[in-house]
């Protein structure tokens, strides 16, 4: 089972060892991403990369508008526009190098690989805004066999649980 950790410096100023090991993770994964791209015979356009570096930068999901007021404007001036980054997000999903948080209409960058059938769960701590990701091979079985049991085709497998993470339980 392959853990990746996603997690935000918390309202009260908590910082945890997840985010140090995204960052850390981030340039590695923007070249991978790079290679990934060329390999596919895509490209990792300029504007892509800046929302893909947007969101190692930060650590926490951020949505589309988040994204587009923390990007240094462009010579001239010029903000990119939250359109630009819709595309780039699609974009960036559709390779699997970006997640969509349903539960918040936020975006999180994702440096590990996965699998088209993984199922990827998000720990999401209401309490701080941290993220952790995991990956269940026992729940993706028991996914396929009830999709399978009532003939459905699943198009997207991942699973959001709210709740507090082990920091803020401590803390509490």
């Amino acid at each position: 089972m392959d853990d990746h950790h996603h997690h935000t410096s918390g309202r009260d100023g908590h910082d945890c060892a997840h985010a140090h090991d995204h960052a850390a993770r981030a340039p590695e994964a923007l070249a991978r991403a790079e290679d990934d791209c060329r390999a596919r015979g895509e490209r990792l356009t300029p504007v892509r990369r800046r929302v893909l570096e947007a969101l190692y930068r930060t650590h926490r999901p951020l949505s589309a508008y988040d994204i587009a007021e923390s990007l240094p404007p462009e010579e001239g001036g010029k903000r990119l526009s939250a359109v630009s980054v819709y595309r780039a997000l699609d974009f960036l999903m559709a390779q699997g190098f970006v997640h969509r948080l349903e539960s918040r209409n936020a975006f999180i960058a994702c440096p590990s690989h996965h699998a088209p059938g993984d199922v990827i769960v998000f720990l999401i701590c209401d309490r701080c805004g941290g993220v952790d990701e995991r990956q269940s091979d026992e729940l993706r079985g028991a996914l396929g066999r009830l999709a399978e049991a009532n003939g459905f085709e699943p198009r997207s497998r991942i699973i959001e649980v709210a709740g507090a993470c082990a920091h803020c339980r401590e803390a509490a």
